[in-house]
């Protein structure tokens, strides 16, 4: 072997390793990054299959109310604002973007009573269309498997006697406890309550109206009676009560179900919305429970006796 020849093996000895560390180095770091960009795609891919998945759910339920209609021969309502002997004076129909924080508040807690399964997030509350959705899901958040959502008018907006009205469609299932109440506007005060609605998701076909209260002796009373008719979770109904100084009384689709007098609050009271998740009462959800459930509200007005009328 000649001398040049000698020379250009030295250099292709130290070369050639070389050249190959560099590539081998480039090659990792291209895996890195690919692998950095696919966790990143697949992180990215779980949160847009679950907002695909929610909004899925929400077309499917409006898709099922739009068929309900077409097969059902029960009839359907008219829901002016206006109301023979009744002055409207207070009102969300809805119509924003976003929950109107001026007339609600949003609970954002664990929920602490009746052994309830639920965290209440803010993220559980959206309008869109002209409906308030209260969402439930089976996740983990905050040491809880389920969330939800939860709405309130504490401190904005109370009244005593008159007329609430809401329509809605409910949620459904096993373990599901939708409800809309009225509490005192008072701290860490919940008696008396006035249930205008109570549905157990696994008999959608029963409403529950219901009053609690303290009696003389400090003891939790209640009245209550169930109906029995549609499956409010196929539907929008609307879901009232007429309060008096003397009676109290509750109505579905503008039908009087219930009326009592064994009790009257004569104390300023709020506007409570909420699914509840599990518990005493409903139990837990079991393998029968499709995620996510939705509450659609349509609207939710409050009317008190027309002057010359009371």
């Amino acid at each position: 072997m000649n001398r040049e020849s000698k020379v250009f093996s030295t250099i292709l000895a130290f070369i050639v390793p070389a050249v190959i560390g560099v590539l081998y180095f480039i090659e990792s770091n291209l895996h890195l990054d690919e692998l950095s960009q696919i966790t990143i795609f697949q992180n990215r891919s779980e949160m847009i299959s679950e907002d695909i998945s929610l909004r899925k759910a929400v077309l499917d339920r409006k898709l099922e109310s739009i068929n309900y209609e077409r097969d059902s021969d029960d009839i359907h309502y008219v829901h002016p604002v206006k109301k023979e002997g009744w002055e409207l004076i207070w009102q969300d129909e809805f119509e924003f973007k976003e929950l109107n924080k001026d007339k609600w508040n949003v609970e954002n807690w664990a929920a602490e009573k009746n052994n309830e399964l639920q965290f209440y997030t803010p993220n559980n509350v959206v309008v869109e269309d002209g409906i308030l959705n209260l969402l439930s899901k089976r996740e983990s958040y905050n040491g809880r498997e389920y969330t939800s959502g939860a709405i309130h008018s504490k401190d904005k907006f109370s009244f005593r006697y008159g007329k609430v009205e809401m329509r809605a469609k409910l949620p459904s299932g096993q373990g599901i406890f939708p409800a809309f109440w009225m509490m005192p506007n008072v701290d860490e005060t919940w008696l008396p309550e006035i249930d205008i609605m109570e549905m157990l998701g696994h008999k959608p076909d029963e409403i529950w109206m219901v009053l609690h209260w303290l009696n003389d002796q400090g003891e939790l009373t209640t009245i209550s009676k169930m109906h029995k008719g549609n499956d409010y979770s196929k539907d929008f109904h609307t879901y009232s009560v007429e309060w008096s100084p003397t009676k109290i009384s509750w109505f579905i689709d503008d039908v009087e179900k219930f009326s009592t007098d064994a009790f009257i609050p004569h104390v300023d009271m709020y506007l409570y919305l909420n699914t509840a998740v599990g518990g005493n009462w409903p139990g837990s959800p079991d393998e029968t429970t499709i995620f996510p459930q939705i509450y659609e509200v349509d609207y939710v007005r409050v009317y008190q006796e027309e002057r010359g009328n009371e």
